[in-house]
């Protein structure tokens, strides 16, 4: 039998001055057994740094043609598709036909995806955003990960600080262009 998923119950106080959004979160969110916690963690933050109205969590690893965080408008359209990690192009093509945005946060080295996209054939690739999120402030967060947890998390100029218990952890958000030969 297979190990089910944990619940995480969180709330998140967001105070995101680089796009104006002020906000507390309250989320239940869950973890595959498969899903690494840097991956989760980096999954939060990429809930938090989209959140918009429309955003929801996908299905996970029983929609895998599904991404990881979607935003759909009140008529159900799809305007947002963002990717978590390390997708292939091929994935990243397959987004960018079915969604006006696609983008991706990755806790991964940005450079290796980025050469591993380098000639790969991808929809409208100029608009295509991949961020990149500190890995010290991912490993940091992840280890620090409960079951139920508040946090709060400023943003500012790209940079991330949050705030968990009497802890500060910092990192930044830095934008990553594709290259030309994408496309």
């Amino acid at each position: 039998m297979a190990n089910p998923s944990t619940l995480f119950k969180i709330e998140i106080d967001l105070s995101d001055s680089d796009r104006g959004v002020y906000e507390t979160l309250e989320l239940r969110a869950a973890c595959h057994p498969s899903e690494a916690p840097e991956f989760f963690v980096a999954r939060l933050l990429a809930y938090c740094l989209e959140f918009t109205e429309g955003l929801a969590f996908g299905k996970g690893l029983a929609e895998p043609d599904e991404p990881a965080l979607a935003v759909h408008d009140l008529t159900g359209q799809l305007q947002a598709w963002i990717e978590i990690g390390a997708p292939g192009a091929r994935r990243i093509h397959k987004a960018s036909k079915a969604s006006p945005r696609v983008v991706i946060y990755t806790h991964k080295d940005p450079a290796a995806l980025l050469a591993q996209w380098d000639g790969e054939r991808i929809h409208r690739a100029d608009a295509v955003e991949l961020y990149s999120l500190d890995p010290n402030l991912i490993d940091s967060v992840a280890q620090a990960l409960t079951r139920r947890m508040s946090f709060a998390l400023a943003v500012n100029d790209g940079q991330l600080y949050l705030t968990l218990g009497d802890e500060l952890f910092s990192g930044e958000v830095r934008r990553h262009p594709l290259p030309e030969s994408c496309g």
